[in-house]
């Protein structure tokens, strides 16, 4: 929220009386914040998709997935959470490495997931610009009844962690 936002709203508040240019002047700072919020809305949405669209020209390479690991990464106690990361190596042309990760409710259920694509092969999209970026996309992957269901030449990665932008 700006300052001048704040001022108007305390203004308004602490004056006790609220006359047509008071009431028309919140009615704009109302309006300006849920255009604000719309707008950022949008932005996040619409930045995905347009990631996702860019990133799928890139070429892809065959990937092995060779590390796998899982921490305990919860910021409250009473809500646990844990990331899986899978380390993944691809030739374009010299060796080159990638990681992705996911969280979990239960850490049995990130050990299953991030052992259930050891040794695995997937499909890593190189930057074409630089080599040393890719990402794996979440698409190529796909849940059944909460349980990830891994198939060799697929994986399951975001954009969140791999940003694509040329």
């Amino acid at each position: 929220m700006s300052p001048t936002m704040t001022l108007t709203i305390v203004s308004i508040l602490m004056r006790g009386t609220v006359g047509p240019a008071t009431i028309y002047t919140f009615i704009l700072v109302m309006l300006a914040a849920g255009v604000a919020v719309l707008v950022a809305i949008f932005q996040v949405f619409l930045g995905k998709w347009i990631e996702r669209t860019r990133c799928r020209s890139w070429p892809t390479e065959s990937a092995k997935i060779d590390l796998m690991s899982v921490a305990d990464v919860a910021d409250d106690a009473r809500y646990p959470s844990y990331r899986a990361t899978l380390t993944y190596i691809y030739r374009n042309p010299e060796e080159q490495m990638g990681d992705y990760s996911r969280d979990f409710a239960s850490e049995d259920e990130a050990h299953a997931w991030a052992n259930s694509y050891k040794g695995e092969t997937v499909k890593a999209y190189v930057n074409p610009r630089d080599p040393t970026r890719s990402f794996l996309r979440e698409e190529d992957f796909w849940v059944d009844s909460g349980n990830v269901v891994a198939y060799p030449d697929r994986t399951c990665a975001s954009p969140e962690f791999h940003r694509c932008a040329l």
